[in-house]
C-alpha cells in the first residue's frame, strides 16, 4: 500500500512530460507536413491524379425562332478516355460465373488484347487501334494516364461501354450540337464541326452569343480501377454555358416557303433559287430560304455550293426589279412623277454613245413613267433617268442599301458592286445601271430596298437576330432605329405605279391575289460568266410588296436558270403562293379600296 502511493507527484510529473513531449512531436510533423513541406507534398499528390486536366464542356447555347421554337440546341454526348499506365498494367480481372456451378463465380483475368476488342467493337475501332492508342500514349509518355479512345458517343453506345466494366476506362458528359427540324433554315443556322467549333452561318456569325466556354478539372484516382476518389476533384477553369440566340424567323413559315420554293425550281429545272419574307415596317426577316439547302445535321451530305445562304452571299445583276428604285430616286429628287412622259424608241442611241434597247420590239411609244414600269421598258426607264445625274442617282443607291452589306451581317455575306460609281462609269454603265445592268446586288438587299418603299420611304436595319440573351440573363438588341430615303410622297407614289404593273403588267393572272392590294415589280437578268461576258441562262425575279394600301410584308423571289421557264413567268407562281401564304397565316385585313388606275400612255 506505501509502496504504491510512494511518490506520486513524481509520476504524475513523469507522464506530463512524456505528454508534451509526444504533443510537441506531433505538431512539430503538423507543421512539417502542412507549412515547411507542403508545396513539395501537394506536387507528389498531383502525380497521381491525371495527367492532363480533363475538359468539361460548356454547352453551347440554343437558337430559337421568334415563338421559342428550338432550331438548334445541344444534347449530351459522352468523350471515352482510358489511362494507358493502368492499361499497360495486365490483364482485367473479372467475375464470371462458375462453369461448374452457376450459383458461384470465379475470378477471371481477361488480357488486354480481348479488353481492347471488346472496346474496339463498341466505339467502332478494331482492338489494334485502341491497343495504337495505348501505346502512342505512352510512348510520349511513360506514365501517361489519359488518352481518349473516341469522342461524342451517343448514349447507347456509352451504356455499352460502361457495361463492358474496364476499371481503366471513363467516360465524361460532351455536349454535342441537334437541329431537331432538320433543313428548315439550315442555309440560315450553319452548322458546327466535330470539335464543336462553328463553321458556317449563323452558327460562325453569332458565335460570340452561342458560344460556350469550356472549364478544365483534375481529381485522384483510385489506383486499383481508376474511379474518382469523392472530394478529390480540382476545378482550374469553371465551364460557362453559351447564350440563347432568337432569331426573327417563323420556322413554321420557313418551312412553307423552302417548300414552295424546292417545287418550282425541280419543276422549271433552275440551278437554285431565294425567296426572302420581311415585315414591311421593321425590317425583320420571316423566312430567308435557299434551295438546295442543307441539314445542319449532315453538312457534308449536301454540295459545298448549297450550304450557305445565296440570299446573302450571291450577287447578281438584278435586271428590272430595280426599275422601281431609279423611278423613287427620280420622284423624289422632283425629276418626274407617274405621269412624266417621254417617247420611247425600241432601240436607244443615247446623246454620250452608249446603245441599247428592249426585250420587245416596238414602235415609239409615249410612255408615262408608270408605263416604263408596267412595260418593263429600258429605253423609257433610260430617258427618264438621264433627267438625274449620275451621282445623285448613285447617292440614291447607297441611301437604299445598296453597295453594302447589310446589318445581319451574315458570314461571306456579299456588298454588291456599284461598279466603282459615277467616275469610274463607262458611257455604257450610265445608263444600265438605271434599269438593272452593270451593278451587282444581293437578293436580301433587294427586299431591303422594297421595304423602304413600302414603308413610307423609310429603310429600316435588315433584322435577322431579334436577341441574344447570355447565360447571366443579359439581352443584347440590334439597333432598330430607321433612315429616311425618300419621301413619303415619292414611296407612295411609287408604290402606286408597282400597283399598275400588278394589275396591268404581263403576269396578271399568274400572281394575282385576290382580296389585296399588291405592288410588284418582274426582272429577268443577264448573269456574268465572271469573264467579262454573260452566261446563256437568266436570273430571273419578282419583288413586291402587300397589303399595297397598308404595306405588312415584302417578298422577294430569284430563280436562277430556269431552263424549262426562262423568263420572270418562272418566279411569279412563287410569289403569288408565298405572298398568299404570308397574308393568310398573320390573318391580314383584306383591302377596303381598289388599286388607283394611272395610265401607261399619252
Amino acid at each position: 500500500m506505501n509502496r504504491i502511493s510512494r511518490h506520486p507527484m513524481r509520476r504524475i510529473l513523469a507522464a506530463g512530460f512524456v505528454l508534451v513531449v509526444l504533443v510537441g512531436l506531433f505538431v512539430v510533423r503538423l507543421v512539417d507536413i502542412q507549412v515547411l513541406r507542403a508545396s513539395a507534398l501537394n506536387e507528389q499528390a498531383d502525380e497521381v491524379r491525371s495527367t492532363a486536366p480533363i475538359t468539361v464542356y460548356g454547352a453551347r447555347g440554343d437558337i430559337l425562332d421568334r415563338n421559342g421554337a428550338v432550331l438548334a440546341d445541344s444534347v449530351m454526348r459522352y468523350d471515352v478516355a482510358l489511362s494507358p499506365k493502368n492499361a499497360k498494367k495486365g490483364d482485367v480481372v473479372r467475375e464470371e460465373p462458375d462453369p461448374a456451378d452457376p450459383t458461384k463465380t470465379v475470378r477471371v483475368e481477361v488480357p488486354l488484347e480481348q479488353i481492347a476488342a471488346e472496346l474496339g467493337a463498341v466505339v467502332g475501332l478494331t482492338a489494334d487501334q485502341v491497343l495504337g492508342i495505348i501505346a502512342s500514349a505512352l510512348a510520349e509518355d511513360p506514365d501517361s494516364d489519359f488518352a481518349y479512345v473516341a469522342k461524342l458517343v451517343d448514349v447507347d453506345t456509352y451504356e455499352k461501354v460502361d457495361a463492358l466494366g474496364i476499371p481503366w476506362v471513363v467516360q465524361s458528359r460532351h455536349p454535342s450540337r441537334s437541329y431537331p427540324n432538320g433543313a428548315v433554315a439550315g442555309n440560315l443556322l450553319g452548322f458546327v464541326g466535330e470539335d464543336g467549333g462553328a463553321q458556317a452561318g449563323l452558327e460562325l456569325g453569332q458565335d460570340a452569343c452561342l458560344a460556350g466556354e469550356d472549364g478544365e478539372v483534375t481529381f485522384i484516382p483510385s489506383l486499383q480501377d481508376w474511379v474518382e476518389i469523392p472530394g478529390t476533384e480540382v476545378v482550374h477553369k469553371q465551364a460557362k454555358d453559351g447564350g440563347t440566340l432568337k432569331l426573327t424567323i417563323d420556322a413554321d413559315l420557313q418551312w412553307e416557303v423552302q417548300r414552295i420554293a424546292q417545287a418550282q425550281r425541280l419543276a422549271v429545272g433552275a440551278q437554285w433559287a431565294t425567296v426572302t419574307v420581311m415585315e414591311a415596317k421593321t425590317g425583320k426577316l420571316l423566312a430567308v430560304a435557299d434551295v438546295p439547302t442543307v441539314d445542319p445535321n449532315d453538312p457534308s451530305a449536301t454540295d459545298a455550293a448549297d450550304r450557305g445562304s445565296r440570299t446573302f452571299t450571291a450577287p447578281f445583276e438584278p435586271g428590272s426589279t430595280f426599275k422601281a428604285i431609279t423611278a423613287a430616286s427620280l420622284i423624289d429628287a422632283g425629276k418626274a412623277n407617274p405621269l412624266s412622259q417621254v417617247i420611247a424608241p425600241y432601240s436607244y442611241d443615247a446623246p454620250n454613245g452608249a446603245n441599247f434597247r428592249d426585250s420587245f420590239y416596238h414602235d415609239d411609244t409615249p410612255y408615262t413613267l408608270t408605263g416604263a414600269l408596267i412595260d418593263s421598258s429600258n429605253t423609257a426607264t433610260a430617258k427618264f433617268g438621264e433627267q438625274m445625274d449620275d451621282q445623285a442617282r448613285f447617292e440614291y443607291m447607297q441611301k437604299f442599301g445598296f453597295g453594302r452589306v447589310s446589318e445581319v451581317g451574315f458570314p461571306a455575306e456579299e456588298s454588291g458592286d456599284l461598279n466603282g460609281g459615277p467616275d469610274e462609269w463607262d458611257n455604257q454603265t450610265k445608263y444600265t445601271t438605271m434599269f438593272g445592268q452593270g451593278l451587282t446586288t444581293t437578293a436580301v438587299q433587294i427586299a431591303s430596298a422594297y421595304q423602304t418603299i413600302a414603308n413610307d420611304g423609310v429603310r429600316m436595319p435588315v433584322q435577322l437576330v431579334e436577341s441574344c440573351t447570355d447565360a447571366d440573363g443579359t439581352v443584347t438588341k440590334p439597333s432598330a432605329k430607321g433612315t429616311r430615303v425618300i419621301s413619303e410622297q415619292a414611296a407612295n407614289e411609287t408604290s402606286q405605279m408597282l400597283e399598275n404593273v400588278y394589275t396591268k403588267g404581263w403576269l396578271a393572272d399568274e400572281w394575282n391575289i385576290p382580296g389585296y392590294r399588291v405592288a410588284a415589280k418582274t426582272g429577268t437578268a443577264q448573269v456574268a460568266d465572271g469573264n467579262g461576258g454573260y452566261l446563256t441562262g437568266y436570273l430571273v425575279s419578282v419583288s413586291g410588296f402587300a397589303p399595297a394600301d397598308d404595306p405588312e410584308f415584302v417578298v422577294s423571289v430569284s430563280i436562277m436558270d430556269p431552263v424549262k421557264m426562262n423568263s420572270s413567268a418562272a418566279s411569279a407562281p412563287v410569289f403569288q403562293q408565298v405572298m398568299s401564304q404570308v397574308l393568310k397565316k398573320y390573318r391580314t385585313i383584306p383591302s377596303g379600296a381598289a388599286a388607283p388606275d394611272l395610265p401607261a400612255n399619252w
